[in-house]
């Protein structure tokens, strides 16, 4: 491992400087005024906004929240997508001494309500109407809530019968003088981010300023960023990966943010903003290498060897240099600038053709998906961190970049493995417990503070490398223990494979539940004269052979014991929708076993079915 020291930009602020969120605004304005400080899309148009405008902003949000009846320590919740009013409405609450609670746009609404109940928020910021019209039929459940506001502004106002909906064009004074921050102790609670609940309901994690600008000052000094620095913010930032590192990090550093339409229009905004740094959870990263597969797939032989050559040629590369200390051999180094000119800037220029870094956390990441994107020059790099840890526990970095780990501890952090190889943390990161459940804390953090994260893993050089979850390992009647995600990602890789969930539990093998990708299968079915939409096409015996090569071919090299002997095809994906997954993606898995328990029973006494 490669000890580099990196030093912060002039320009950055430190823990030195603030020791509460809201202060760090009033030294950004300080440092860099008139620099832009976010981007975002109004009415087809992008706009740009200064530091010193969002201080404005800010100053107005302030003062409304001001006349409202809340107490300091009091919660409020903010269900928006990713905007400049997010930031606005975050800071302004936290001055005034309010915990926010962030949620998902995308959540179900039974989960919304639950979190507003738990936190017992006492105010709401919507994005839109149809959005509190959808919650006010759980009105019961929350009864604290005193008032809605909303972003909205093409509907008349809407009154509950108990509680106030505000329109923000009306609500928000037309201008204010930036106001006294009254948020003064790093260690008062900051915010409750609600962790994504794979297995029951989801557990408030409670943050402190601390906790989180600790964090955001370990990760810039572990991987820069710079005033010239353009983020593009997709992952939501109720997120708290996207929320540290997205948000109060660039704010430390200076740097612009632009905020992605959707994630739809993905593809066009990063075509548009051109950014230099990436930051999201590989779910979106594998999206990215499918349609790359995809589209060098449909080309000439000739192509797609260029394409596998100039991606094993970047890969010996980046080893070389990386790894090894030394220079690329000769035919290394006047090959490449070749073939990166006919391959690699080509898909660079998908990214922007600016892209410094690409940052993958919240999941573990396919080492075939990192040596694809590193090896073509996309600087790919893996960390590792959860909610409780605000969020940051270890991640590589530029100039030392092992992609099959999730990198060294940040500066301040300290790990070690315990029972089982847990790995457990401890720093000035780490929570200050889960809200109104002290037990929860107590199984959590141990005497001495070591979070018990809940992860399997080990140190080899310093680098860690996460192999499992503890509670998700599946164990065979055999006695042979298997962590899914490593087999479920090897199957996601393929375009035919939208999402995966192996079984097994007490049993003699593998089994996988499979949702396939409908554009795929929609090709597939068509060479065979299938009707995709017919489930009985499922049961074709061709597909089943498919299937069954797929998973040999994914799963080379792994032990007999980790194969998938039985798969269920299906064909409506698992969604936020139908409760199947969190608003993070991850797998609700008992979910989904529970929906599908007889499917699961017929992959133990027959072959390959259909859903």
């Amino acid at each position: 491992m490669q000890h580099v020291a990196v030093h912060l930009s002039p320009d950055s602020i430190t823990t030195g400087d603030v020791v509460t969120l809201p202060e760090l605004l009033r030294w950004r304005c300080q440092r860099s005024p008139e620099r832009e400080a976010y981007r975002q899309c109004e009415a087809e148009v992008w706009r740009s906004y200064s530091w010193r405008e969002v201080e404005g902003l800010v100053a107005r949000w302030q003062v409304a929240l001001a006349r409202e009846s809340l107490a300091v320590g009091d919660r409020v919740a903010v269900l928006l997508k990713n905007s400049v009013e997010w930031v606005c409405f975050d800071l302004a609450a936290q001055s005034l001494g309010l915990a926010v609670v962030p949620l998902y746009t995308a959540d179900h609404e039974n989960n919304t309500s639950y979190i507003l109940a738990d936190s017992g928020a006492r105010l709401l910021l919507v994005g839109h109407i149809s959005q509190w019209i959808a919650l006010a039929g759980h009105r019961t459940r929350f009864p604290q809530l005193a008032h809605v506001l909303c972003l909205e502004t093409t509907c008349p106002p809407v009154q509950d019968s108990d509680i106030p909906v505000s329109f923000i064009t009306h609500w928000l004074p037309s201008e204010a003088r930036p106001q006294v921050n009254l948020a003064k102790d790093p260690h008062a609670l900051a915010t409750i981010v609600y962790t994504s609940g794979t297995t029951g309901h989801p557990k408030g994690v409670m943050l402190s300023h601390c906790n989180i600008l600790s964090n955001a000052q370990a990760v810039l000094t572990h991987v820069q960023a710079y005033p010239e620095d353009l983020f593009l913010s997709f992952l939501p930032l109720s997120h708290a990966f996207e929320r540290t590192v997205g948000c109060y990090l660039p704010m430390m550093a200076g740097s612009c943010v632009a905020y992605a339409r959707a994630i739809n229009k993905l593809a066009e905004d990063i075509a548009t903003v051109r950014p230099t740094i990436l930051v999201s959870v590989p779910r979106i990263y594998e999206r990215m290498y499918l349609r790359l597969q995809n589209q060098v797939g449909k080309k000439w032989a000739m192509a797609r060897a260029l394409f596998h050559w100039s991606q094993e040629l970047g890969w010996k590369h980046f080893q070389a240099i990386h790894h090894h200390g030394k220079a690329p051999g000769r035919w290394t180094a006047l090959l490449r600038p070749v073939l990166r000119y006919l391959v690699s800037d080509k898909v660079l220029a998908h990214f922007g053709g600016r892209l410094r870094l690409a940052v993958s956390g919240g999941a573990p990441l396919s080492v075939t998906l990192s040596r694809c994107f590193v090896g073509l020059g996309v600087p790919l790099l893996q960390g590792y961190g959860l909610t409780e840890a605000a969020p940051v526990v270890t991640s590589n970095r530029p100039e030392d970049n092992l992609p099959e780990s999730v990198g060294v501890p940040l500066p301040g952090v300290e790990i070690r493995l315990g029972e089982q190889n847990e790995l457990l943390v401890r720093g000035p990161n780490v929570m200050m417990g889960y809200w109104n459940r002290p037990e929860d804390t107590a199984r959590a953090i141990d005497a001495e503070g070591w979070l018990h994260t809940g992860d399997l893993a080990r140190i080899e050089h310093g680098y860690v490398f996460i192999v499992g979850r503890l509670k998700e390992m599946v164990v065979l009647s055999t006695g042979e223990k298997v962590e899914p995600e490593a087999v479920e990602m090897a199957l996601m890789l393929d375009p035919l494979i939208d999402q995966a969930m192996v079984v097994g539990e007490g049993k003699p093998y593998l089994a996988a539940l499979l949702v396939l990708n409908a554009e795929a299968w929609g090709a597939l079915a068509e060479r065979w004269s299938l009707s995709a939409k017919d489930p009985a096409a499922l049961a074709d015996v061709r597909l089943q052979h498919h299937i069954e090569n797929l998973c040999h071919q994914r799963l080379a090299g792994v032990p007999e014991y980790a194969q998938v002997r039985r798969c269920c095809l299906m064909l409506e994906p698992w969604s936020i929708d139908n409760d199947l997954v969190t608003p993070t993606l991850k797998l609700k898995r008992p979910a989904i076993e529970q929906r599908f328990a007889e499917h699961i029973l017929k992959l133990y006494s027959g072959h390959l079915l259909p859903a």
